[in-house]
This record gives C-alpha cells, structure tokens and sequence, in this order.
C-alpha cells in the first residue's frame, strides 16, 4: 500500500499519491540544484519550473537555477509534459543523481513540483530525497473550497497565501463568497470601505490562475442579501417590506440590480468557468402579499417560484459564459453537480474536528456526541467517488461565527485529500501526515492541541448567553449580590453555579496545557506559526472566560469573608471590600488586554471589521440569520456577552458602597 511505503520512506506527502514505489536509497542534497525547462515550454510549464526554484530557496537555502539545459555539479529536476497520463496527472521519478517530471497537462506539471516539495527530508545523512516513482491523478476534476468573507475581509496578501497553500495540496478551485467585500463599479454604495476593486480581484484571480486555481465568484440571489437590501434605496426590492434578507422574484428590479451584480463579478474573474449565484435559505419564498408572491405561491407553489427565478437567472449567467452554480435543493437547473462536504457546525473559535462531545450547557450532562467534520469530509467525499456520480466536491468554510479563516484550513487540506484519492487509507493514518506536513516534522502535540481547543470553545460557547443569542437555550447568568445596607451578604452564588465552577476549573488546566503545547511549538522550526499565534488568541480568551467564573466565586468569598469580619474588625472587613473591588478590576484589565492583543494579531492579515473611511461609512445592518458574528459591527462580538454581565456598573455599585463604608469607619 502507498502508505506503507510512504511509512518506510519516512515521508508525510499530501494528498497521498495513487501509486508510489520505493527505489534504492537516497539522492543527497549537497550543493546546488537546476530545473531544467526546454525552450519551447509553455508559459505555465516555466512558472512551476521557477515558483519550485523559489520553494526550493526559501524552505532548503539551496541555490536552484531554471535553465534550458543542465549546469554541470547541480542536480538536475527536468520538466516536461508527458503521454498516457490522466487529466491532472503527473509521473515523478528520482532515480540516480536526477529528478524527472512528467506532467499530462500544465496542472500536472505544476502538481508534480508541489509533491516534490513535500519528498525533501532532513535526517543523519543532512538534506535528501528518497528515491522513488510516483504516478498520480486526481480522482475528482474540481476541488473546491468555499470561501466566506461576509463578516470580514483578508488582507490581499494573505489572500494570496492561502490560495498557495491550497495550490500546494491540490485543491483547484475556490468559491469565494465576498457579499459586500467587492467594490461594485455600478452599485458603489454596496460594497463595504476598503473591499477589493475590481482591478485588484482581477489581480487575484490571475494570480490564483498561475497556480491553476480559479476563483468562482458567488454573489448571493434572492435570499441572504441584506449587505444589498439594508441600503434604503433598495428597500423596494424585499418580497418582505421589514426583512432585508430576501428579494423578490416577481419584480423586475431584482433581476436588473442582480445581473448588474452578476455582470460586474464575472468581469472581476476572467477565465472562470463558473458563476455561483447563491439561492439557499430562502425563508420569505411566497410570503410577500403586497408583492405578490404568497398568491403565486398559493397557487402554483413555492418551488415553482424558485424554478422561474432561477430560469431567468441562469439564462442570464449563461449568456456571459458561464455555467451558473447555486445552493438549491429545488430541482434546479445547476447541471455541474458537486458532492457537499457536510457543514461542521457553526461554532466560534475553534471547529468540531473530532467525534466527542458537541454541545452540552457547562457539561454538566454527557452532551451529543457527532461525528466530527474530518471524518464526515473524508467519508462523504470518498461515497460520491465510490458511486461515479459527481466531478467535484465543494468544501465550505461559513463565516456565520466570525472564525478566522486558519480555522478551517484542516478541514479544506481534508477535503483536497480525498478529493484527490477518495480510498486507500484511514483518517488516522492521514492525520498524523496532516500535521507533519502543515505544521513540520518539528511540530509536536498537535492532535492534542485540536481536541483540547474543540473541548474548549464549546465550553466557551456554551456559557452566558452565547448559545441564547443563536439558539435560545439557557445559558444566562448574574453576577454575586452586593452587599446591603449595614453590610447584609448572602452568597448563594456558588452554591447555585457549582456545576459550572467544577468545568471552569476543569477548562482552566486544559486550557493551561493547551497554551504550553503552542508556547513549545512556536519556540520549534515550525511552518505556519501564524495559525499558532492567532490559535494562541484564541485560547487566551478562552482562559479569560474560564477565569471570570473562578473569580466570580473569589468575588463572593471576599464579601462573605468581609461580611464576617463586619462586627467584628471594620477595617480587616474593609480590606476584603477592597480585595473584591481588585478582582474586579484585574478580570477587566484582563478581558481589554486579551481582547485588544486578539485584534491586532488578527488585524495582521485582514482589514479591521467594521472599517469606516472619510467619505465612506460602513452600514452595520442585524438581519434574520442572527449570525454570531454580525451582533456587532467590529470585533467585539467575542467579548459583548461578557460586557452584558456589566461588570463595570457592578464595580461602581461596589465602589459606592466601598466609599460609604470607609466614610462610616471614621
């Protein structure tokens, strides 16, 4: 089995080729290398040759050269296309002193450097690759990971690495759903200050192309459009005259505003073959009286509504080219059907990766146990191959909760996996080259850390009110009593949040391990040591959550203790007064600086949420779908539920009595 021999080679390459032999030994890496590109190459073919020269500078320190012919004392890696090779496809071969590649096409050429870069190994012997033969071919033709950017927007940048990064593990397509974060030439008012220009995503878009990626555009249709219907203008446009989250389709202004939509997209994104024109969630479908809708509905049916909205859609998308994508369960006339990797939850901070416990209020009861969204991804992926019922899979990264987008990254390498071969292998077994091959062979604990940080932000996720805002449940809390008149006290506080204090302690030291594992790592060689600092962010508000309930209970200790003292010693009662008011205001000088060190990590690669410009304010606007996310126009919705504790107007009720009673000592 491939990965038998990718065991012996010592050897993480991702995805998993469909056919890989050993050879004999090792080809030592001592002095320069050359990559060897005839002169009638296509333009493509002499881009992989020079993007893996860099590679190769950049992670080795060697000193790669791209020549027609090869330079004597190198070690040579020849490109060249070759035959009898699958779409995609590509052979490898290391044998002697040389490196030769055979690519079907350009992609394959440009596949076949990228697992070259994953076989160079650092052992005993220093740099080397082992000697061996690859032939590979991707199982499904697309790729596609889903890219969300309604509640925020990367740096362009950033962008760009993560389209290398997807590049380097195959995935060839993403669907990039930017809502509000593209600068509508025609429509100006919709986009949001600072979203890219259309130069710019034509920019990108030839930049993801290099790398035989294609962006797809997705500007939603119908439904999830409040970024175009909470401007006032546009109001007349709702099928719902107090929701702006629909359109609709029976008045001709929103196909004209939508195709000028459209149009422009399409012309942001030269050479795709695709447009996604969104289509899910279409809550208000036959609802509208005004309008109309509800007595078409009532007569010929909802989903004959959908169908004449799509029908006009679609002929539209086409004219321009395009064959027209959308999320749809109608009968819809989307004829490139793609499997849909199942969505792994909303959660914030940190996604359910593994099949343990999904949610349970302060884990006081076992919870529901899932499946998790590695296996899920795989399992799905790998049916839709095994049937032959689909060219390509879609991988969504929904940005409901306001994850940073490194969060999903697992499950989009996950997806390029088995997209590409959909058998041979357990997850377990893809896990640990995963972690190898994303974090480096230096990296350690990485399993640990995922589990622990899922455990985590469900636990953050489930206490005060974060659960409330989205799901209704239970999960409101007060704070302890103040004191009363001649300093009267009843703590019941933790008594009553027993459960919860016993988890926040439990948390508090997973958490403290969590930190160590990132703290350790970062002091290693390891690759993308950003996903570890802004996990780092992320675990430090989760230790702030944790702490707040533990000190809450110290809080109320202290004034019990002080209402002990109070007939007793006055100033040893006051004292504990004084200790209660510094829990206090330690847990808040805690909670801005963790906040404030979270946004400027994340701030790094994205644009502040929220931005507003001079001449160009940014429009919050609530609407139905009550993301996590959008509770709040800037980053602060990872801290508005510790703020509706109101900590501060407790301390100053506390401060008030503090100062009442120091006066009455005198």
């Amino acid at each position: 089995m491939v990965a038998e021999v990718m065991l012996l080679l010592k050897l993480a390459l991702v995805p998993e080729p469909q056919e890989l032999s050993a050879g004999d030994g090792a080809l030592k890496i001592e002095g320069p290398m050359c990559v060897v590109v005839d002169r009638s190459a296509s333009k493509e073919d002499r881009f992989a040759a020079q993007y893996l020269a860099e590679c190769l500078t950049k992670e080795h320190k060697l000193v790669v050269e791209v020549l027609d012919t090869p330079k004597q004392g190198t070690v040579p890696i020849y490109l060249s296309r070759g035959k009898e090779l699958p779409a995609q496809g590509y052979r490898l071969n290391i044998a002697g002193q040389e490196i030769r590649i055979a690519g079907a096409d350009a992609a394959g050429v440009y596949y076949a450097t990228q697992t070259l870069r994953q076989c160079f190994r650092t052992d005993a012997m220093g740099l080397n690759l082992p000697r061996l033969s690859i032939k590979d071919w991707p199982d499904l033709k697309y790729r596609a990971m889903h890219y969300d950017t309604k509640h925020h927007q990367d740096k362009q940048e950033y962008v760009q690495d993560m389209i290398r990064d997807l590049a380097a593990y195959k995935a060839n397509v993403l669907v990039w759903e930017w809502e509000d974060k593209f600068a509508y030439e025609k429509h100006p008012e919709i986009g949001a200050p600072g979203a890219f220009t259309k130069a710019q995503m034509q920019e990108l878009t030839r930049f993801a192309a290099t790398h035989h990626v294609q962006i797809v555009p997705l500007v939603q249709g119908l439904g999830h459009v409040s970024f175009i219907l909470k401007h006032p203008q546009y109001r007349p446009l709702r099928e719902v005259a107090d929701s702006a989250w629909q359109f609709c389709p029976l008045k001709d202004g929103s196909y004209q505003l939508l195709f000028d939509l459209w149009d422009e997209a399409i012309d942001a994104t030269p050479g795709s073959e695709f447009m996604h024109i969104g289509c899910d969630e279409t809550y208000e479908l036959g609802v509208g009286t005004e309008c109309g809708c509800k007595a078409f509905a009532d007569k010929s049916g909802k989903h004959a509504l959908m169908q004449m909205f799509l029908k006009k859609c679609i002929e539209h998308v086409e004219s321009r080219g395009r064959k027209a994508q959308a999320w749809t369960d109608h009968e819809a006339p989307d004829r490139h059907p793609w499997i849909y990797t199942p969505n792994p939850g909303i959660e914030p901070l940190w996604l359910p990766y593994f099949a343990n416990v999904q949610s349970s209020m302060w884990r006081s009861e076992p919870g529901k146990a899932g499946i998790g969204s590695f296996a899920a991804t795989s399992q799905t992926i790998t049916r839709a191959i095994n049937a032959k019922n689909t060219d390509g899979s879609i991988t969504t990264s929904w940005d409901d909760s306001g994850l940073h987008i490194l969060a999903w990254m697992p499950r989009f390498i996950c997806a390029a996996e088995y997209s590409w071969k959909g058998n041979g292998r357990d997850l377990d077994t893809w896990l640990k080259r995963f972690y190898v091959s994303y974090y480096g062979d230096q990296a350690a604990d990485m399993r640990e850390l995922y589990e622990g940080m899922q455990q985590s932000s469900l636990f953050w996720y489930d206490t005060l009110q974060r659960r409330v805002w989205h799901w209704g449940e239970i999960g409101k809390m007060h704070l302890p009593d103040l004191p009363r008149d001649d300093y009267e006290f009843s703590g019941y506080w933790r008594m009553q949040y027993r459960d919860l204090l016993v988890a926040a302690a439990q948390e508090s030291q997973r958490l403290t391990r969590e930190l160590a594992i990132i703290d350790d790592n970062l002091k290693r060689d390891v690759q993308h040591r950003y996903d570890l600092e802004v996990m780092r962010t992320c675990v430090r508000l989760m230790q702030h959550n944790a702490g707040t309930f533990l000190m809450l209970a110290d809080l109320e200790e202290e004034l019990g203790a002080g209402s002990n003292e109070h007939f007793k010693d006055r100033p040893a009662a006051l004292a504990r007064l004084k200790k209660a008011q510094a829990l206090i205001q330690a847990n808040l000088a805690e909670r801005a600086q963790v906040y404030r060190e979270l946004v400027a990590k994340w701030d790094e690669t994205r644009l502040p949420k929220g931005l507003s410009l001079p001449d160009k304010p940014f429009v919050h606007h609530r609407d139905r779908a009550r993301h996590f996310a959008n509770r709040t126009a800037d980053m602060s919705y990872l801290i508005l539920d510790e703020q509706l504790l109101d900590m501060e107007g407790y301390l100053a009720r506390l401060n008030s009595f503090i100062a009442n009673y120091q006066a009455n000592l005198k």
